[in-house]
Parts: C-alpha cells; structure tokens; sequence
C-alpha cells in the first residue's frame, strides 16, 4: 500500500530550464537534441520545466550527460549547475 507522495526536488524544473537555456536550445531543440522529439511533446518538456511533471530517470540522464554532469546534480536541490 502506498503511504501518499513522494519528495519530489524542488529546483528540478528550473534546473531543466537552466539546462535548455545553457544549450541555447527552444524546447522543441531540447527534445531533438536529447534523441527524445518522437517520445515526448514540447507540452510535456514545458510541464517538467514548470515543475507539474517528473521526467523519467533515462529523460534525467540524458539531460545529464548532455551538459556533463552527474544525475545527482539535477536531482539534489543543495547542488548548483555549473556555470557554462
């Protein structure tokens, strides 16, 4: 049985955001550039930037590596991105 929701990281929408705006990408780019334009819509990379929805773990990585760091990065709200 579930005990009701989970914690969810509080920066991680802005961090999404921090990273698509470091890439200099639109978020339709952002989805093409991670390999992701045929499983998600741009309405869904807007509602992850928003904080409304959790991107899955892979969607994580890949941001992840896209600007070369570590999953915890975007995950831990005590870590910052670094600055590129």
């Amino acid at each position: 049985m579930g005990r009701g929701r989970r914690p969810r990281p509080a920066r991680l929408g802005e961090k999404l955001r921090t990273v698509r705006d470091i890439s200099g990408l639109s978020q339709n780019g952002m989805l093409r550039h991670l390999g992701l334009d045929d499983e998600l819509t741009r309405e869904e990379w807007s509602a992850y930037e928003r904080g409304v929805r959790e991107p899955s773990l892979l969607t994580l990585l890949r941001c992840a590596r896209a600007i070369g760091v570590s999953m915890d990065v975007l995950v831990d709200d005590t870590l910052e991105l670094p600055d590129k």
